[in-house]
């Protein structure tokens, strides 16, 4: 594809670097906005100009909200691009948008990084190759295979080897590629030893999960793991307290990232107690490549400027930006979107969201991020903090408790 030329595209008004921010602040996914907003409140007085080439460039941070959807993620992109000039894009959360924002910057020809979506998921799932990789989008996460076996390492620390596990998944893009059998969670799950029992998939927003509830019990299945929104696992551990089945153990990828907020049975929230992925916490070792903030520092600024719990995706969100400005700053031409592209794709950076290093794969476009396994316990500062259970990798967080399971 030919990348356009700069005088084609719309111009910064004051001729600085834009930076563009799509963040949902309005609409259901309004929560994920949260850590990719603070980031770049947080980093807006902090990043008035870079210096590319021993030349000073002004620089500015915009945002536009994807109001949640599909359409909103597409237009905010086009707002930034023809509206602002926006040199690059970051962006992250939000299964249909992501993907969306991606494809609209590609077709724009205005290079975009983003992150907290299964790589699998956003290479493949958007239409790319091993052989024919994306030119302006890029992308940093975890995968599908490395999901399953961090969830394996916690099945296994809950029950031992070789259990019997039901798979609570949709029918979206999550469940569709958690089943691919070559390149989804399923594959690498049995490869460990597990046998996996998935019924029929649900639709979002679930309104009967009984059938699941009843197949896992036929299979004997004590262990449960999902990638569900809070409130479709409110509705499973309803539902299954309904029939009087009480899993061991779950483990559940998406929305876990976040404090508990949704009320389950019995005033609990649904995530109270059930394991998740760790990538990011404020015990991590990794600092800013911009000023050296630490990962602690990064989570107590977030707590004193919001009053709320810190997030997960907060360090990988700030991650967003620390890129996003090493492209600008290596880039050939930082005013030419293809250049900044190339610059992306040669970025090998220590972030406070650990090393990242697009030259490494696992394909193009796409660098990748460890995971530890954890689990929303109760806490000393807060009513739920995340544990956490496995240390599978040297630079990741300390083991912090057991495991909690039901009897």
């Amino acid at each position: 594809m030919e990348s356009a030329e700069p005088q084609d595209r719309g111009k910064s008004p004051d001729g600085a670097l834009v930076v563009g921010v799509v963040a949902a602040r309005t609409g259901r996914l309004a929560g994920l906005g949260d850590p990719l907003d603070f980031a770049a409140s947080y980093l807006r007085p902090r990043l008035a100009r870079l210096v590319n080439g021993g030349r000073t460039h002004p620089v500015r941070l915009v945002s536009r909200d994807s109001r949640s959807t599909a359409d909103g993620g597409r237009q905010a992109v086009r707002e930034l691009v023809a509206d602002e000039g926006a040199r690059i894009v970051v962006t992250l959360a939000g299964t249909q948008v992501l993907p969306a924002v991606a494809d609209a910057c590609e077709e724009a020809r205005v290079p975009c990084v983003s992150s907290t979506f299964p790589w699998q998921v956003y290479y493949y799932g958007r239409g790319a190759s091993d052989t024919t990789p994306f030119r302006y989008t890029y992308h940093f996460c975890w995968g599908l295979d490395a999901i399953a076996d961090t969830f394996a390492d916690l099945w296994e620390l809950a029950a031992g080897p070789g259990r019997t596990v039901g798979c609570l998944w949709n029918d979206g893009p999550q469940g569709t590629w958690s089943r691919d059998e070559k390149r989804g969670f399923a594959p690498t799950a049995r490869a460990r030893g597990h046998h996996l029992v998935d019924p029929p998939a649900y639709t979002e927003p679930a309104t009967e999960l009984s059938g699941h509830v009843e197949a896992f019990a036929a299979a004997g299945a004590d262990l449960v793991t999902s990638a569900a929104t809070g409130r479709d696992l409110a509705l499973f551990r309803a539902t299954a307290a309904e029939h009087g089945a009480t899993p061991r153990l779950i483990t559940c990828s998406r929305w876990l990232a976040y404090p508990p907020s949704t009320t389950g049975t019995g005033g609990r929230p649904a995530q109270a107690n059930v394991a998740t992925l760790v990538y990011w916490t404020p015990t991590l070792p990794h600092r800013s490549s911009l000023d050296g903030t630490t990962a602690a520092q990064l989570a107590e600024a977030y707590e004193q400027a919001t009053g709320r719990q810190w997030l997960q995706p907060l360090g990988l969100a700030h991650a967003l930006f620390e890129v996003a400005v090493h492209a600008l700053r290596t880039a050939d031409d930082p005013t030419d979107p293809a250049a900044v592209a190339e610059a992306v794709g040669r970025t090998r950076l220590d972030t406070v969201a650990g090393p990242l290093d697009w030259t490494a794969g696992p394909v193009p476009n796409v660098a990748t991020v460890p995971l530890a396994g954890g689990q929303w316990q109760p806490g000393r500062h807060h009513d739920y903090e995340l544990a956490v259970l496995t240390a599978p990798h040297a630079d990741g967080p300390p083991v912090s408790a057991d495991l909690l399971v039901n009897r």
